[in-house]
């Protein structure tokens, strides 16, 4: 029995009771909860997939997953075994949770062209996991999501955002018989074998926004530098316990790739600079402030395995820190003029500085030096892709580089590339309408 067609009784049936059963044995479906969101029919799902799809028999982990469809407004009683087709959500990251379903923009205008959505978020247990292990579980849950479809009917959609579309291209390389069209927003993976030239690229990306950013307010120019002195003189503690250094300030940065960026930036600084002026300390509700937009506590996946997604046997060796090494304007101990807040990138010294980052320090280090690391796109299936493809990518994106993007397009056959240098990296949350418009125009038109 398909989970929609399970998901259809459940609601005429016990709602909230828990149904366990097993589509084939590598996978184990619980069906948690079922209930009505405004306008949206929810199912809350918990699923056990193989921690090692080369040991499918052994550790198990959990995936939690919602499904998605609007209430109908007809007053036609729908089909209880109407098969809907599936869209899988791949979220950012690597390792960010998905919102609720009623606060992410574009489920509406995706539900309203007829797909169901499903957003699958990984448990604390997939720290480990990278895309090509996140495709398989995609791959484990479409299967069982279309048990009883016709074959026709088995594939579905994805919609993959940023480290999600890194996802989407891995699977359409890896597994592209499941897939009935691909859709991904600042989302085109560099082919790259290890972090160095993407680094490389993104750096100067985001010495193009700080100088961007001083231009806005080149009084914050002095404002900086007055707040990272007081960090190196004061051992400042963040809520946690771990420490704000200079450096995690100015992690900061990794706002200025999107839409509000600069201001949210600016109003910290200028919160640090007067509690110095009127108090000579930071105080609570400030500190907490730049605690919460410069942790990767509550993203530890993020941090341990950010550069590992580039990674194609090779190593990433601690990337970020090598290349920065290269750009004086970075360097706090020169004094530059504007001393550079950094972007998205993670420093082996995050490690220390957090309070939760530091438990897992030693199995950083190990994740930096593995080289063995599995290919996760086959360029060939990519050359002869017959999935059709709709990519939006933008000029101006901090964390995707339009040049690598622009050069994955062009390797993928029956990709519609959509570019734009009105929209930044959060275009689909900032800009959903705008967006999609033109993304369904590439789907829905024809240019021949």
């Amino acid at each position: 029995m398909a989970v929609a067609t399970l998901i259809s009784k459940r609601l005429k049936d016990v709602s909230g009771s828990m149904v366990l059963f097993s589509i084939f044995p590598s996978l184990t479906l619980n069906i948690e909860k079922l209930f009505w969101l405004r306008i949206l029919k929810v199912a809350e799902l918990l699923l056990e997939v193989p921690v090692d799809y080369r040991r499918p028999s052994e550790a198990k982990i959990r995936l939690f997953a919602r499904s998605v469809q609007r209430r109908s407004s007809s007053a036609e009683i729908e089909p209880e075994e109407r098969q809907l087709p599936w869209l899988v959500y791949l979220q950012g990251g690597p390792g960010i949770g998905c919102s609720q379903p009623q606060d992410i923009g574009w489920v509406g205008p995706f539900l309203d062209r007829g797909y169901q959505g499903n957003a699958i978020k990984q448990a604390e247990y997939l720290r480990k996991f990278r895309a090509d292990s996140i495709i398989r579980d995609c791959e484990a849950v479409r299967m069982c999501l279309t048990a009883d479809y016709p074959l026709d009917k088995k594939k579905w959609s994805v919609l993959g955002q940023s480290f999600g579309g890194f996802c989407a291209i891995s699977y359409l390389s890896k597994f592209p018989q499941g897939l009935r069209e691909v859709f991904t927003t600042g989302g085109l993976p560099p082919l790259v074998t290890n972090p160095d030239p993407v680094l490389e690229k993104t750096y100067g990306k985001l010495q193009e926004r700080n100088r961007a950013y001083y231009e806005k307010f080149p009084e914050d120019a002095e404002r900086v530098k007055t707040i990272l002195c007081h960090l190196q003189q004061n051992n400042v503690k963040v809520p946690d316990g771990g420490v704000l250094t200079p450096e995690r300030f100015l992690s900061l940065g990794i706002s200025f790739g999107m839409r509000g960026g600069f201001d949210y930036v600016h109003d910290i600084v200028l919160r640090c600079s007067n509690d110095l002026d009127a108090f000579k300390f930071l105080t609570r509700p400030t500190i907490s402030m730049v605690d919460c937009a410069s942790t990767f506590d509550n993203n530890i996946l993020y941090a341990v395995m950010h550069e590992s997604i580039y990674c194609q046997r090779a190593a990433s060796n601690w990337c970020a820190d090598r290349v920065i090494q290269k750009l004086p304007n970075f360097r706090i101990h020169e004094n530059p003029d504007e001393i550079f807040f950094t972007g998205e990138m993670v420093y082996k010294h995050l490690f220390e500085s957090s309070a939760e980052l530091r438990q897992i320090k030693e199995a950083a280090d190990i994740i930096a030096s593995y080289d063995d690391w599995p290919e996760l796109y086959d360029k060939e299936q990519l050359a002869k892709n017959e999935v059709p493809v709709y990519s939006a990518t933008y000029v101006d994106d901090m964390y995707v580089h339009y040049d690598l993007a622009r050069d994955t397009a062009a390797a993928i056959k029956n990709c519609k590339h959509f570019i734009t240098n009105t929209m930044y990296h959060n275009a689909l949350r900032a800009n959903t309408e705008e967006l999609l418009k033109q993304l369904f125009a590439m789907r829905d038109d024809t240019i021949d």
